[in-house]
């Protein structure tokens, strides 16, 4: 899965970037944070898992 596409649906699922780490991105709800390479693609098993993570965990407002 591109990363891009991986973004968009964290963002719909009420994600945010909270920072860049060295070779990750951390995403988080305001409760749980999550890990995103940073890669053009990132592996398709991966992808669907941090998915799946963010649409049974949904963000609430950022801050």
């Amino acid at each position: 899965m591109k990363k891009k596409d991986l973004e968009k649906k964290l963002k719909k699922a009420g994600w945010w970037l909270a920072r860049h780490g060295g070779n990750h991105d951390i995403w988080t709800n305001g409760k749980i944070t999550n890990q995103v390479p940073r890669h053009a693609e990132v592996n398709e098993l991966l992808a669907k898992s941090i998915v799946k993570q963010a649409e049974q965990h949904p963000g609430g407002e950022k801050g």
